[in-house]
C-alpha cells in the first residue's frame, strides 16, 4: 500500500499517440482504482462499462465488500460479529454516523425512532384504496414518496436530514406492517412506544385487538439479524438509484422511492421473493425436494434453482452462515411465523387448500426476508456517500 506522501498514477495511451496521466486511488483494503475524472475533459475520451463492473461511482467508507474472500464489513467491523453482539438499531446508527453509538447516543437514536413510528392519520386512508393483492413494494413506494407532502420541509434543500431519516427508518416498518395487514382484512395494529424496534413490527404485522400477542425473543433476535444482514451492500443498483434521483436535488422521499422500485426487480431484492417462492412451491407439492432438483438438472417444466449464492461471492456469502445459525434457533412453531416466512402467491395458494370458502379471500404477504429489506432501504441509502 503505498505510504501517504506517494501519489500513484497510471498512464494511459491513445490511439493517436497522446498520453494521459491518470491518479490512481488506494483504499483502505489496498484496492487499486484509476481515477478518470479529467478524462474527458484533457482528452475527449469516455469510458465504456456497460453494467459499471469495473467502474465505482464514489469513495465510500461505509461498506467493505470482498467477494473472492467472503468478506463483508460495515464501517470496519465484521458483519459476524455485529449480528451477534448488536442489534439492528446500533449497526443502523454505525453505518450513518461512521460508530458505534454510546450509551447515551443510542438512548437518544432509538427514542427518537419509537417517537416517529406513527403515520399521519389522513395516510390510513391510502391503505383502504389499494387492492387486498398489491404487493407491498407497491404499497411502500407509494406510501414513502407520499411522505414528502406530509413533510414538505424535506423540499428544501438545507432541511433537517437526520430528522427526515429517522423519521423513514422507523415509519418504514408501520407501512410495511399496515400493508400486510391489509392484504388479509385484518384491523391495523399500531405501534406500541413499550416495544423495540423489532419487537414493535413484529407486534404490529401480527397481534390482533382481541387478544395479547407476545413477540418471541427467538423471532425478534432472527429479525434483527436479518436486517443488519440486509443494512448495507455497497453501491448496488437500488442504493446507485438513489444517489442519482438525489443528485437532482429531490427530496430524500422521493429518492428511496425510487430506490424501493429499483429493489423490486427480480434481478435484485425481488430474487428473494423467487426463492420462498421456490421453497414453498417445494412444500405444497408434498415436500419432495430431490424430484424439484432432478426437474432443474433435466431442464423439465422451466424449473430453476433460486438463490444459492449471490453473485459477487465467489467463495462464500458470509451471511450465509449466519442466517443458517439463526434458521436453526428459529423454527417454525405458529402460524403467524409460518406465514412470514411465505410468499404471496404461495400463501394464497396455501389458503385456498386449507380453509373454508368463506374465508379463501386473496392474500399478500410480506415476507420475513422482505420485512427485513424495509428498514435496509432506508440505512443502506440515507447514509452520506
Amino acid at each position: 500500500m503505498a505510504g501517504p506522501e506517494t501519489k500513484l498514477s497510471a498512464k494511459l495511451t491513445l490511439p493517436n499517440g497522446k498520453e494521459a496521466n491518470l491518479p490512481v486511488t488506494v483504499g483502505t483494503e489496498d484496492e487499486h482504482a484509476v481515477d478518470i475524472t479529467k478524462l474527458r475533459g484533457e482528452t475527449g475520451y469516455i469510458t465504456l462499462d456497460s453494467g459499471f463492473m469495473n467502474t465505482g461511482s464514489t469513495t465510500s467508507a461505509i461498506t467493505y465488500l470482498d467477494g473472492e474472500e467472503g468478506i463483508l464489513r460495515y464501517r470496519g467491523y465484521a458483519i459476524e460479529d455485529l449480528a451477534d453482539q448488536s442489534d439492528f438499531v446500533e449497526v443502523s446508527y454505525l453505518l450513518i454516523n461512521g460508530k458505534l453509538p454510546t450509551k447515551d447516543e443510542r438512548k437518544k437514536f432509538s427514542t427518537m425512532l419509537t417517537r416517529h413510528s406513527l403515520i399521519h392519520e389522513d395516510m390510513h386512508q391510502f391503505f383502504a384504496g389499494y387492492p387486498p393483492t398489491s404487493h407491498p413494494m407497491a404499497v411502500l413506494s407509494a406510501m414513502v414518496t407520499s411522505m414528502s407532502a406530509y413533510y414538505p420541509d424535506s423540499l428544501e434543500r438545507n432541511s433537517a436530514t437526520d430528522l427526515h431519516i429517522t423519521r423513514l427508518l422507523s415509519k418504514v416498518r408501520t407501512i410495511a406492517a399496515f400493508a400486510y395487514k391489509k392484504s388479509i382484512g385484518q384491523p391495523l395494529m399500531y405501534p406500541k412506544n413499550s416495544l423495540k424496534y423489532c419487537a414493535n413490527f413484529l407486534h404490529m404485522m401480527f397481534a390482533v385487538p382481541s387478544e395479547e400477542y407476545e413477540v418471541s425473543p427467538v423471532l425478534e433476535k432472527a429479525l434483527n439479524q436479518l436486517l443488519i444482514l440486509h443494512a448495507d451492500h455497497e453501491q448496488n443498483c437500488s442504493t446507485s438509484t438513489v444517489r442519482m434521483v438525489g443528485s437532482s436535488g429531490a427530496n430524500l422521499y422521493a429518492a428511496i422511492a425510487a430506490g424501493i422500485l429499483a429493489l423490486w426487480g427480480p434481478l435484485h431484492g425481488g430474487a428473494n421473493q423467487a426463492v420462498i417462492e421456490m421453497l414453498e412451491e417445494i412444500k405444497l407439492s408434498g415436500g419432495d425436494y430431490k424430484k424439484f432438483i432432478d426437474d432443474v438438472k433435466n431442464k423439465r417444466d422451466n424449473r430453476r434453482l433460486m438463490g444459492f449464492g449471490h453473485r459477487v461471492y465467489k467463495n462464500y456469502d458470509p451471511r450465509a452462515k449466519i442466517l443458517r445459525r439463526c434458521v436453526t434457533r428459529s423454527s417454525p412453531t405458529s402460524a403467524s411465523t409460518i406465514r412470514c416466512s411465505m410468499s404471496p402467491r404461495a400463501w394464497r395458494r396455501s389458503r385456498s387448500r386449507t380453509t373454508t370458502s368463506s374465508r379463501r379471500s386473496s392474500t399478500r404477504t410480506s415476507t420475513s426476508t422482505r420485512a427485513s429489506s424495509t428498514a435496509r432501504w432506508v440505512s443502506r441509502r440515507t447514509c452520506s456517500r
